[in-house]
Formats: structure tokens, sequence, C-alpha cells
């Protein structure tokens, strides 16, 4: 959420970089201008009339040890004025203040400088790309054939269970899934961060706090019931652990990362390009998530841009690193940059994580705050990345590494699986 107070002091550059989003009400950035113009007009008055009341008060109780009472009668008249004029500007406060937080979490993040114009993935920008595509013999198989073929990932099986989505993986395929999600984890703590294991249900606070609610409710599992959503990711959770926390400034950048499983109810489309492991409702992932100072964290962006870079170096897979354009930002992102792995039997590029830096966006949700020595709190920055999500780093294995022989395990996994090859 922007604080109102930017939004207020830069109108114009609010404007022109929300239009970048394509933002499509930009006449809210007034209207939110005009609701805090009145709401701090009426806190004034509210101040002044309670002033008023607290003098008057003190009035009474000098004229009251003098013995002066037809005095203290007239100010005791004026007293109850002030009070029903107090309880009515808090009244008309509260109302002021609801309505502008109602407005304020409808605007998206506004975009890092650097972030291009553009309407869809289309208009992303590649800055940067590396490793050399596989060619393929004659009748390659995309995953889910491989998968039938090697008995590794049942996805007839998972519909049965609980529906398309929710692929069961056996044998060699559930010990490649726990070999790459130890793998993640290893590489992510020898880079620094902490391991953390959170719950896989947050509550409405939590899904808030890191712009899931309002914005996507609709992507997310709810259970009615008791009111909570299975998280989409391990950042909600994660980051939600200094919701309402002051840290020393010492003390940042603070580097957790964690394995869940993920589940997103996003609506699916039918065809290739949504086929076997490339659009899930229920995945594995490993997160990393950083909080950082405002000068440190577009630095931090590309350590973390370059730690999950070098994963996918290990995993021998190509890979390319796109920055993404207004348009295909999501709502609380400041600057995103999308890591894709070419998937050589459908000959197309898969996004396989993305790296965001929020500046202040979450942490004015959460009430994250820092402080030094000296000064008062001010809001930390937020960061996370996948590194990596599971499914399309495995569609990718298995398509570009398949041979006569079966399919390759890449050597830096092979400590992992205990095994050379899937055949």
């Amino acid at each position: 959420m922007l604080q109102i107070a930017y939004i207020r002091e830069n109108r114009t550059q609010v404007l022109e970089r929300l239009a970048v989003k394509n933002f499509k009400h930009p006449e809210l950035v007034d209207e939110i201008i005009k609701l805090d113009e009145d709401r701090r007009q009426t806190q004034s008055k509210l101040d002044t009339v309670s002033a008023e009341a607290n003098t008057a008060a003190k009035q009474i109780g000098d004229l009251m040890r003098q013995g002066k009472k037809e005095e203290v009668e007239a100010i005791k008249t004026n007293t109850a004025s002030l009070k029903e004029q107090i309880k009515t500007l808090a009244d008309q406060l509260n109302e002021l203040e609801e309505q502008l937080q109602q407005q304020l979490v409808l605007l998206p993040n506004v975009p890092h400088a650097s972030v291009p114009k553009g309407t869809g993935a289309n208009d992303n920008e590649t800055v940067f790309e590396q490793g050399v595509k596989p060619s393929l013999a004659a009748g390659a198989l995309p995953h889910w054939e491989l998968a039938a073929k090697y008995d590794i990932i049942d996805f007839e099986l998972g519909n049965k269970i609980a529906g398309a989505g929710f692929p069961v993986y056996k044998g060699k395929g559930a010990k490649l899934q726990r070999a790459l999600i130890n793998f993640f984890l290893d590489r992510a703590d020898a880079a620094g961060y902490r391991e953390i294991q959170p719950p896989i249900v947050v509550n409405e606070a939590s899904g808030f706090g890191t712009g899931q609610l309002p914005d996507k409710e609709g992507q997310m599992y709810h259970v009615g019931v008791d009111n909570l959503y299975l998280i989409p990711t391990a950042e909600v959770p994660i980051t939600n652990l200094y919701r309402d926390v002051i840290v020393k400034e010492e003390e940042l950048p603070i580097k957790n990362c964690g394995y869940t499983p993920c589940f997103r109810r996003e609506a699916g489309s039918y065809g290739a390009h949504v086929r076997g492991l490339n659009r899930l409702h229920q995945f594995d992932k490993v997160e990393i998530v950083q909080l950082a100072h405002p000068d440190q964290s577009y630095q931090l962006l590309d350590e973390m841009s370059q730690h999950v870079q070098s994963l996918l170096q290990a995993l021998e897979l190509p890979y390319r690193v796109l920055r993404l354009c207004g348009g295909d930002m999501s709502f609380t992102a400041s600057l995103t940059f999308d890591m894709e792995v070419w998937c050589a039997a459908q000959a197309r590029w898969l996004e396989v994580s993305s790296v965001s830096n929020f500046e202040t966006f979450q942490s004015n949700r959460l009430k994250l705050r820092f402080k030094g020595k000296e000064g008062k709190p001010q809001l930390a920055h937020t960061l996370n990345g996948s590194a990596l999500a599971l499914p399309r780093i495995v569609a990718s294995l298995l398509e570009n590494n398949q041979t006569e022989k079966g399919i390759r395990i890449p050597n830096a996994l092979v400590p992992y699986t205990k095994f050379e090859w899937i055949d």
C-alpha cells in the first residue's frame, strides 16, 4: 500500500508511474488526496475542540476551589457543547479514515523508473540469456508423455483423487522432487538464508499484509469454516513473521527461505501450453525472502537474481532473464525479473522464477519497520523470489535431458537423487 504522504507530495510522479502499469483509474489518486485533506482538516478541528475542552475542565477545577459556582455552571454549559462537537468530529474522522483506507488499497504499487511500458508478456525486455538450447532427436517427447513412459508422474490418478492440476509423483519422480527441494534449500543455506518451516494456511491479516487480499482472493483456496487461506507461496507466511515488528537497523538485511507446497485456484485454459506440469493448482516451491534497508534493496534484488541464475546454471538449463513491463507486473511489485528456462520438446520458454522488490508497499501494510540507534522508525523494503518453483523445472529437466538410454540427471543433483538416470 502506498504511503499517503508520498501520494500527496508526489502526485504527478505517481500518476506517471501508474500509467506505466496501465492503471485504469487515475482519478482515484485525486480522490485519495481529497479524502486525506478532509481527514487532516477534521483532525485539526478535533484537536482544537479537544484542547478547548481540556482547558475548560481545568478552569472548572480552579473555579470550584475558589467557590465561584455561577462561573462554573456557565463553563459546564459550554463544555457540554464541546463534548458534542468532539463526538461528531470523531465520528467524521473515523468515517474519513475508513474511506481513505478503502481507496488506498485499490492503488497498485508504482513501478520503478527502469520498468518499461507495455501491455503484456510480449513487451517484456530480455536482459540476459545463457546456455545452449539442446537439439533433440526426432520423435522427442513432451514431459507429460515421458512421465507416463517412465511411470514417474501420474496426472490421471491425481485427477481421480483431487482433480486436474494435482499430479501424483511416483518412484523416481517423487525422489526427483525431494532431491530438488533439498538441493535448493542447501544452496539457499549456503547463501546465508535462514530456513523457515511456516504454516501453509494464513488468516486475512496475513493475506492483506503481503497484498494477496483484497486483490487475489479469487486465486486462493479459502477454508470457509475457519476463514483461512491456503498459501499461494511461502512469501506470505514468511514475510508476515515481521508484521507489526520493529527490527534493528543493524539486523538488515534479514534473509529467510522456506519450502512449502503452494496452492493456486487460478482459472486454467486448455491446450498444450498448460498441459502436464505447465500449470498446476498444487506445486512445490522454495522461496527466498529478504527485509532490506531502502538504500540496499536494489543491490540485494540483483544478488537474489544472481542466486536464482546460479541454480539454473547448476542444473545445466538454458535460461533467460526478463525485466517485466508495467502491464505484466503484479499489483504489489515495483520491479520484477522473471527467469525462464527453455523446454526443448515443447520448443518454448517456461517461467520458473520471479524475483521482485516491493519497496515499502508490503511493509506499509505490515507495519514492518526498522530503527537505528537514533531517529524514528521507518519502513523497510521487502523482496522475494522463487528459488525455485519445481513443476516447470522438472518439465525442462525431463524434456531437455531425454536420450535413447533414458533421462539423464544433472551432475549437481546426483548426490541428492542417488541415481544418474531415469530409465
